[in-house]
């Protein structure tokens, strides 16, 4: 009597499906690394997923490249001048990760003798490391059957199951259906093959249906279309932020530029002078915040999205004759620009202003 073949478990044939098809990205210690007895290495692991938060792979790679080089142990990083931190982060954005980062770091090397925890609770005792972040560390870098849900993992649950209840809302519900599914063997690989599948196959726009492991138990295919899922909750309209940016430049070609407060927004990053950002109408035309009494010449303005509100600012540019007035800031030549922790909004009103600024 021949017995019937069970059915494959779902992490089964993810496990299969990433075992041939797995991305190779720089942080990762791919099946076949592993087998040759290569282990995850925690500080890379934790580096890449912080870096990763809220920006895409393809944008990271260049920074992680760069942080590794510099800093290649958690005891370096720590070590090394915070300003160098920020610099090195400067363009890729959510600068609170940054200062994060080092306290983070500073944590592990001084507190920890340079040992990450290896439990999600010890890792979420760390700076900057949340319910996520810890998951995903304690899976890959440590074998722990931690669920670990990212945007690309909701995707993949939220279809599988046909999970109607709009996200945030739905996030217990899809990290409990993600932690029954995932295997005490292989958990950080089970973790990375979800993320890869929601990356590659399980897309938000068009996924590749008929080339998924699992789609002879996707609930939603063949009966709505994939793309409606995850379900969302209506987005609020952000509120708008208004403010005012003043590039001055010298007769050496040198811009002035100060350094922000380290708490809130963009803390301890570069800027050029500018106003307070406000949601009064006024804030964007008020030169009372000029550095100093100039004619200021107005060049328009620029808009930049933060994760809770969009800001517009005005920009305003003055020739200075001589050394001009420095106060509490520093002229910077405009050809060492880049070298600075100017984040992405402050970028752009120079850019505005000066459009040669940063070269091509």
């Amino acid at each position: 009597m021949t017995q019937s073949r069970r059915p494959a478990a779902p992490a089964d044939l993810i496990l299969a499906w990433y075992d041939r098809h797995h991305r190779d990205l720089p942080w990762r210690v791919s099946p076949p690394m592993a087998a040759g007895g290569i282990r995850p290495d925690p500080y890379r692991v934790w580096l890449s997923e912080v870096m990763l938060q809220q920006t895409t792979v393809q944008a990271v790679k260049a920074y992680f490249a760069l942080f590794t080089t510099r800093w290649p142990t958690v005891t370096d990083l720590a070590k090394a001048d915070t300003e160098d931190v920020m610099k090195s982060w400067a363009g890729l954005g959510y600068y609170a990760r940054a200062r994060n980062l080092k306290k983070c770091a500073e944590v592990v090397a001084f507190g920890h003798g340079g040992v990450f925890p290896d439990t999600e609770e010890g890792l979420k005792a760390l700076p900057g490391i949340g319910d996520y972040t810890a998951a995903a560390i304690a899976a890959i870098a440590f074998d722990r059957q931690s669920a670990v849900l990212d945007g690309n993992v909701e995707r993949v649950v939220s279809r599988l199951h046909a999970i109607e209840t709009p996200l945030p809302a739905a996030k217990s519900e899809m990290r409990a259906l993600v932690a029954a599914m995932t295997p005490r063997e292989r958990p950080g690989d089970f973790a990375q093959a979800m993320m890869d599948l929601g990356a590659t196959i399980c897309t938000p726009r068009r996924p590749a249906c008929a080339l998924c492991p699992l789609n002879a138990d996707c609930r939603v295919l063949g009966r709505a279309d994939p793309e409606l899922y995850p379900r969302k909750a209506a987005k609020k309209a952000k509120p708008v932020r208004l403010g005012a940016a003043f590039v001055a430049e010298n007769a050496a070609g040198a811009i002035l530029l100060r350094k922000r407060g380290e708490s809130g927004l963009l803390g301890g990053m570069t800027e050029v002078p500018g106003s307070d950002w406000t949601a009064r109408i006024d804030g964007a035309t008020d030169l009372s915040a000029a550095p100093f009494p100039a004619d200021w010449t107005a060049c328009g303005t620029v808009t930049h999205v933060f994760t809770h509100f969009e800001l517009r600012l005005s920009v305003y540019r003055s020739m200075v004759a001589g050394n001009g007035q420095a106060g509490n800031g520093w002229w910077q030549p405009k050809e060492t620009l880049d070298g600075e922790a100017l984040p992405t909004v402050m970028k752009k009103a120079i850019r505005q202003a000066i459009p040669g600024a940063f070269g091509k």
